[in-house]
């Protein structure tokens, strides 16, 4: 294989960044968990609801890479990962081919989860992609406005472990048909909204990371983050909160919902949690920020598998469990 095939691979690698991922699978696993504990886990929609979110992630980092840089926002001086646009390495309008495939493709992914959940999902699917391509793109792109924080929130946590769990619940509603549209058993639904929190709260705090790094070439670049808008400590304190956030999540379902003690699992990514919050509230380089990003989504990840892992222990349901690991979903 010639070396201009292998920097051409790794140059389309580099603008999926595959490293976000765990913010694609981290709600897939959590609402997978949450219908296990109802009894209601169905593989193939979760599945489903995998592909369409990871080709939404995708599609939304190959818009970031082009927006940010036909707008001006990466800049030779950027301390982040390579973009591949500004950077020269593919040319701007392919990169734009390759943002619209994947958003078509996750459309087409999702006919069978809007068949089983009906209105609903089309809706979340659609402003879903609306909203990758908003995110930099658009005549009010939301990161440059400091509503990306709110964005990742919303769509990488609250939607998609409710949107995951609906689609199973739905699924295992047979008696209501395909087309139903609020007549699943949504008896589990509190429980996946709380469950949700801690998923927004840790991918916000990618984007935290992200912003904080960026914060002195976003202000010159006219990029108006929260970091921008409010500083380093504003930004810091965010990170912290989010943090706290994800972890009282699994000690309320404890000790308020009296779900089983497993649910505390996640208490185990605390170390990683500690070390990279140090990170973030010393450090403003790239050098020092860029690991700390990628130990995020670890974290992320970690997080996730022991929270579905504990609530799936918890729901008692042995074969649900056992299903979400079989199936790949854990």
């Amino acid at each position: 294989m010639s070396t201009e095939a292998v920097s051409r691979r790794k140059a389309w690698v580099m603008a999926a960044r595959p490293q976000t991922l765990p913010a694609a699978a981290a709600p897939v696993l959590v609402g997978s968990a949450v219908a296990a504990w109802a009894g209601v886990f169905e593989a193939l929609p979760a599945i489903a609801a995998f592909v369409g979110a990871a080709l939404i992630q995708v599609g939304t980092n190959f818009a970031n890479d082009y927006y940010d840089a036909v707008q001006g926002a990466d800049t030779a001086d950027r301390e982040g990962f390579t973009r591949v646009t500004a950077g020269g390495l593919i040319e701007p309008a392919e990169v734009k081919r390759a943002m619209i495939l994947t958003f078509a493709l996750a459309i087409v992914s999702g006919t069978y989860l809007v068949y089983v959940g009906g209105v609903p999902i089309l809706v979340v699917g659609l402003v879903s992609v609306v909203c990758g391509v908003a995110y930099t793109g658009g005549p009010y792109p939301l990161g440059y406005n400091g509503l990306g924080d709110l964005f990742v929130f919303v769509f990488f946590g609250l939607v998609a472990v409710t949107g995951t769990y609906y689609v199973q619940a739905a699924a295992a509603a047979v008696d209501y048909g395909p087309l139903a549209v609020g007549l699943a058993p949504m008896d589990a639904l509190w429980l996946a909204v709380v469950a949700s929190l801690p998923v927004a709260a840790i991918s916000t705090n990618i984007l935290v990371v992200n912003n904080v790094r960026d914060k002195e070439e976003d202000a010159q670049t006219g990029k108006t983050t929260l970091a921008v808008a409010f500083g380093y400590g504003f930004a810091r304190t965010e990170f912290v909160a989010l943090l706290a956030l994800a972890y009282a999540t699994p000690l309320y379902l404890w000790l308020g919902a009296d779900l089983a003690v497993t649910v505390l699992a996640p208490v185990l990514s605390l170390p990683l949690a500690g070390m990279v919050a140090r990170t973030v509230l010393t450090e403003t380089g790239g050098a020092a920020l860029n690991p700390a990003l990628e130990r995020v989504g670890q974290l992320l990840a970690l997080y996730a598998v022991l929270f579905a892992l504990g609530l799936a222990a918890a729901s008692g349901n042995v074969l649900g469990a056992g299903a979400l690991a079989a199936a790949g979903v854990a």
